[in-house]
């Protein structure tokens, strides 16, 4: 069912966990799996044979969907209003405990739902004593069995804590999301600045020089036609060379792409303080090429930053024998056993190109991959003579995508 297919009222707040989840591209039902633990309910009657009565038959019929609508609630509702609806489910427990012993798994669900809301760790796990004094307190007066509650403490803390840790993780992935989209965000915005800046350096001296040809030629069109003649063959001499810099000016900025993401790879595994280290021993690669491989790093350095735990990168671009090969490694944790979206995502892409894509992998020593491209024209970048070692790093390399070393 789609979210825009809801009624009004059940439609989920922004800052709900069924909101957070669809951003996160899941599905809206995903918190729903968490109900499969509603199962004590009609568990905890088997600790006592008395329990399968007529009256735990009707409290459950009355109870159970009252828990459901408040836990739905509690997934829709703002940060700020879920709190309410799980306090309810903590006041029915404590409402039905007299005649309901089942009622106690709705105090769980409570103290759970009670971490969706913005509350620091240390006022939860203060929250959770004062609760779990409340019940032990309501329990005892009413005389049940210390074996009915003494868990509900233990229960109650340790699902709390992991409860805090997925969302202290989702938190902290949160950020690391916005993190790199701003990374990629001013490579790109650096990217288009450096083409404005090179395509007005190329363009506004020679447009003026047309211009003034051209303006020339009008006035001398009725006083000398063959000077006028003249200055519109200049103009035109002029403006076909310009058309020759804007084209391969153009080429130019289309070889940048796989130095643009390298350069924006470096910055996103440096905010994860991953140092990456690339070399590029080829020359110019041709357009599909350029751009397969392009996004091949971007997924490999995404790949790296969230599941390698490695502390140091490196992509090495070189011929070989009418191949290019393109390799990535790490030194994280290794063991990729199968391929993930990502990979596959990989392979899709070189498969494209006609090209392979191996995998070496083993627990503990990192990741390595080799990206095989037939690409016959492409010639490796032969070291340059004394004197013009700084040139052409800077015609290989723009300043942006150079290495630290």
């Amino acid at each position: 069912m789609r979210l825009a297919n809801l009624p009004a009222w059940m439609k989920p707040a922004p800052d709900s966990l069924v909101a957070e989840s669809v951003s996160r591209g899941k599905s809206p039902w995903t918190d729903a799996v968490h109900l499969l633990w509603s199962a004590w309910i009609f568990i905890t009657p088997v600790f006592d044979r008395d329990a399968w009565n007529l009256r735990w038959v009707l409290l459950t019929l009355l109870s159970y969907p009252v828990f459901l609508a408040l836990y739905g609630m509690c997934c829709i509702a703002s940060r700020r209003a879920s709190p309410i609806y799980a306090a309810g489910m903590l006041v029915l427990c404590m409402v039905l405990l007299p005649w309901y012993p089942s009622g106690l798994t709705y105090f769980v669900f409570g103290c759970v739902m009670l971490r969706v809301c913005r509350m620091s760790f240390r006022t939860y796990m203060l929250a959770l004593a004062g609760l779990n004094v409340a019940l032990l307190a309501e329990a005892w007066l009413l005389h049940y069995p210390w074996q009915a509650t003494f868990t509900m403490p233990i229960v109650t803390y340790i699902i709390g804590l992991i409860i805090n840790a997925e969302t202290t993780s989702s938190e902290k992935d949160a950020e690391l999301r916005l993190s790199h989209e701003e990374v990629r965000r001013l490579a790109a915005t650096a990217e288009r600045e450096r083409i404005g800046r090179d395509l007005h350096d190329l363009l506004g001296h020679t447009l003026s020089l047309i211009t003034l040809k051209l303006e020339l030629s009008r006035k001398l069109f009725d006083r000398d036609s063959e000077a006028a003649r003249r200055e519109m063959s200049e103009a035109e001499a002029v403006a076909r060379h310009a058309l020759a810099e804007v084209r391969a000016a153009v080429t130019g900025i289309r070889a940048t792409d796989l130095a643009a993401e390298l350069a924006s790879a470096r910055l996103l595994l440096a905010s994860s303080r991953v140092h990456l280290d690339y070399e590029l021993g080829v020359s110019a690669l041709p357009e599909d090429v350029e751009r397969h491989l392009a996004l091949v790093i971007r997924e490999a350095s995404t790949n790296i930053v969230r599941h390698a735990r490695a502390s140091e990168a490196r992509i090495r671009l070189r011929c070989d024998h009418g191949d290019v090969v393109m390799e990535i490694c790490d030194n994280g944790r290794g063991g990729i056993a199968e391929d993930g979206n990502g990979l596959r995502g990989m392979r899709e892409r070189v498969r494209s190109l006609g090209g392979q894509l191996a995998i070496d992998s083993p627990r503990g020593r990192g990741t390595h991959l080799t990206i095989r491209v037939r690409a016959p024209a492409v010639e490796p970048i032969v070291a340059p003579e004394q004197g013009e070692a700084e040139a052409a790093a800077v015609v290989s390399l723009p300043a942006a995508g150079r290495s630290a070393a």
